[in-house]
């Protein structure tokens, strides 16, 4: 029989991904996904496929015996709330999505005996850190979003601890790629560049653009994911980056177009870098798409 995984937010923008990888492994793949972020078109091309099931389901209402966990291998944990802004001004909307959603999927967990959770947890728990960041870097969470995020993996942390749920936590640095998010007006960095490139309107950077991120291309991303869930390793946490940061400058420069500037805005690193030794080492996980191959790629499509 296949092994049969569920991805939370599989119709996202790394979600989409991941669920394109493990069906090439040739996984029967369980997408639960309310679509509140997440879009059908993400999967539109994959709608075919015999080994996917894709559920419109609210994690913050889910039942931990809810049969869709029956019988499943690994639960890639990736739904939740993003952006820094709107948790900001509704946070009790992030926690009750990236905590208490968090505490449901956990249950069907324990519940149904899954092998493992992996849970996409972010690299903002560390705030304005000292850089490369390692994982045993001090948290320092400043804004609801990111406490939110790092209140999940803290769950997750204790479930593994009382319950004996096995899991992998990955604290995900800048990711970019195809089908990132290019609505809302406080998107990613790549999601409003290119909403502005389509627009033929001027670049906005933030600041000087001297800024630096530590960018991550979404299928390295969905394989780091992959590895961590088909590897023995279990109960650790992972930084995931390039582990090279680049400033914002220099990918306005390689996607082109005119600039404008806007202030800086509080709160955020002048750069994010991540120590990325430990997934090297334990889940044998390289980064494979350099910036450039990577900004071509999302030029092209």
């Amino acid at each position: 029989m296949k092994k049969k995984v569920i991805i939370t937010g599989g119709a996202g923008f790394i979600g989409s991904h991941l669920v394109e990888l493990l069906l090439k492994k040739n996984f029967k793949v369980v997408v639960i996904d309310n679509f509140f972020s997440g879009r059908i078109k993400n999967l539109i091309h994959l709608s075919n496929n015999k080994n996917l099931i894709i559920e419109k389901k609210n994690i913050n209402k889910i039942n931990p015996n809810d049969k869709s966990f029956k019988n499943v291998s690994y639960v890639f944990h990736l739904a939740g709330r993003g952006d820094i802004v709107p948790s900001i001004q509704n946070p009790s909307q992030y926690f009750e999505t990236n905590v208490q959603g968090t505490i449901n999927i956990l249950e069907c967990c324990r519940y149904h005996k899954v092998k493992k959770i992996i849970y996409a947890a972010s690299s903002s728990c560390y705030g304005l850190a000292k850089t490369p960041t390692s994982e045993d870097h001090k948290i320092d969470t400043k804004y609801p979003y990111a406490l939110s995020k790092y209140m999940g993996e803290k769950c997750i942390l204790h479930w593994s601890k009382i319950y004996k749920v096995p899991f992998v936590s990955i604290r995900i640095f800048n990711a970019y790629g195809t089908r990132v998010k290019t609505t809302g007006v406080y998107g990613a960095l790549f999601g409003v560049f290119l909403k502005q490139k389509l627009l033929n309107k001027p670049l906005t950077i933030v600041g000087n653009g001297r800024q630096k991120r530590d960018f991550l291309y979404v299928t390295d991303v969905a394989n780091a994911f992959y590895k961590a869930a088909t590897s023995k390793v279990q109960n650790e946490i992972f930084n995931l980056g390039f582990g090279n940061p680049t400033s914002v400058l220099e990918i306005a420069k390689l996607i082109g177009g005119k600039l404008t500037y806007i202030p800086k805005r509080p709160g955020e690193p002048d750069v994010t870098h991540a120590n990325t030794d430990k997934i090297r080492k334990k889940l044998k996980w390289y980064p494979k798409i350099c910036i450039e191959e990577g900004v071509k790629i999302m030029l092209k499509n």
